[in-house]
């Protein structure tokens, strides 16, 4: 108790206890922390009655030693106040705990938003430096798993941005760096050396370093990297309790980068198994002109059921085999299948003259899979004769392929069979077909003609939709064509769904005869 002179009036026994100078006619000043003697100064100044704060208000708080108080003014008329000290130390420290544990919560659920955010293993590895060096130290190091020679490291100083960079150098001239990039638990911060610290570990931008931290980024299976923490400040060294949250931010940089890590390397073995999957690009071969078109049944698909190919001729005057079928399904599933399918026919490309056989067999390993799909095919070989273009089509369960005449009749082959893969034994019927210079053979999945679309949404695009079209491509270039029917079919179908789609046009090449150079010899054409 204080009067209206801030001179101590009356202390109990416990504030005599914490404040030992605080005796009767003391002054307050002297006797009690600064921040006391300043709130006691407002209570007494002079107000009117009814300018002055009720009993219990303009409660304040400070620190006595390590201790915290809070003060409860009691004025009384005559001037005096009472001041009521509770000890809140212990309430401050649980505030204080609370604040921080809801601010690492926060920091961990921002961090694992913007790291499970991409899938792109550099730009997780650039979150993880950027976001530990801003919350956690003074500069940070994200180490990949080395690289060949070199070890993948990405670096950050706090408020600047990431910096990448791959270095030949030992891991092992830093205690607990290689085993952290193994896996292994983390060595405690007090047992790392700073100045022990190679040049290499400190980025640009921190001129000292007082404090060291090595955690393992932990992966699924098998590490994906480490974190180095560094802080420039030894009197700033870190606490046990800040090495336990960087290992738990780590835990969650290090499922992040394993991710992105497999799904890197899960996306590149998809796409050289895609481009193994993908219909080949075609061109003009041994005089005679290919072009061939696909569109899968789902536009964020490459490849699905149907398929085509064209094999060269092995020597000059033999005749290239082109195939086209249609395996039963769509999606991935079906094109695994026709890339089984394709795999068999190359490896039968050396009896490419017996279109049967080929067909044969191919249903024979088809029955003997373990899969229950069938498949329609359609084979052409094709050779280029004087300036013209000799063919043989079989089919097998497919449409039967389409001749465009230069002068815009279109004929069907003659050429039927059963589908492959379904029953014990196929039947064949090859057709020999030849084309005139202009003329264009048109092999086609059941996709095109089947396609429903048109002004009402459920009509069929049908065979003789298909006739008219190519009637109106007479002499065009093959490219030209596949053009035209894949620009129609899509017209029809608009924005339904629809099957696989393939075609691919044989042409022979509209030619001008040079003369024999010594008239006995056969003489050339050009295209």
């Amino acid at each position: 108790m204080a009067d209206a002179r801030a001179v101590v009036v009356h202390a109990n026994e416990a504030a005599g206890l914490v404040f030992p100078d605080a005796r009767p006619g003391t002054a307050m000043a002297d006797a009690v922390p600064g921040w006391l003697a300043s709130a006691h100064a407002r209570h007494t100044a002079p107000l009117l009655p009814a300018q002055r704060p009720p009993a219990g208000a303009g409660t304040v708080q400070g620190a006595v030693g390590d201790r915290s108080y809070e003060a409860h003014p009691t004025p009384s008329d005559n001037g005096t106040v009472m001041w009521w000290l509770v000890d809140d130390t212990d309430h401050r420290l649980t505030r204080e705990a609370l604040w921080t544990e809801r601010e690492r919560t926060e920091f961990l659920v921002r961090s694992s938003n913007l790291l499970l955010s991409s899938l792109n293993l550099d730009r997780c590895m650039d979150v993880t430096a950027q976001m530990a060096a801003d919350h956690l130290a003074d500069a940070a190091l994200v180490f990949a798993p080395l690289h060949g020679v070199e070890l993948p490291i990405v670096s950050c100083v706090r408020g600047g941005g990431p910096s990448v960079s791959r270095q030949v150098v030992d891991p092992q001239e830093v205690p607990g760096l290689a085993e952290a990039l193994q896996g292994f638990p983390p060595v405690p911060s007090r047992w790392l050396d700073p100045s022990a610290a190679p040049a290499w570990l400190v980025p640009d931008g921190l001129d000292t370093v007082g404090s060291i931290v090595i955690t393992p980024l932990p992966g699924h299976g098998v590490p994906a990297g480490a974190l180095v923490l560094l802080r420039a400040d030894a009197a700033n060294a870190f606490t046990e309790g800040e090495e336990v949250f960087a290992r738990l931010f780590a835990a969650r940089a290090g499922a992040a980068m394993s991710a992105a890590r497999l799904y890197a390397e899960q996306a590149s073995i998809t796409d050289t198994l895609m481009r193994e999957l993908l219909p080949p690009a075609l061109r003009q071969l041994s005089g005679v002109e290919y072009a061939g078109g696909y569109r899968p049944s789902k536009d964020h698909e490459r490849v699905g059921g149907d398929f085509y190919d064209v094999h060269p001729a092995a020597a000059d005057g033999e005749p290239s085999l082109v195939v086209l079928g249609d395996v039963c399904g769509k999606g991935l599933e079906a094109a695994v299948m026709t890339g089984k399918i394709r795999n068999t026919l190359h490896a039968l490309l050396p009896m490419a003259d017996d279109h049967h056989r080929i067909l044969s067999l191919l249903n024979t390993s088809l029955l003997n899979s373990e899969s229950t799909r069938f498949a329609t095919i359609v084979l052409a070989s094709a050779a280029r004769e004087g300036n013209t273009v000799r063919l043989r089509l079989t089919s097998a369960g497919h449409p039967a392929p389409l001749i465009l005449r230069c002068d815009g009749r279109v004929e069907e082959a003659p050429t039927k069979g059963t589908l492959v893969g379904a029953l014990p034994e196929i039947t064949t019927e090859t057709a020999r077909v030849t084309l005139a210079p202009g003329d264009t053979c048109v092999l086609y999945t059941d996709g095109i003609s089947e396609a429903r679309g048109g002004p009402m949404g459920g009509a069929m695009f049908g065979e003789e939709r298909l006739r008219r079209a190519l009637s109106e491509c007479a002499a065009m270039p093959a490219e030209a064509v596949v053009e035209h029917v894949q620009m129609l079919a899509s017209q029809w179908v608009g924005s339904g769904r629809h099957d696989d789609m393939a075609v691919v046009v044989i042409s022979a090449p509209r030619t001008n005869h040079l003369s024999a150079v010594d008239g006995h010899t056969r003489g050339r054409f050009t295209t």
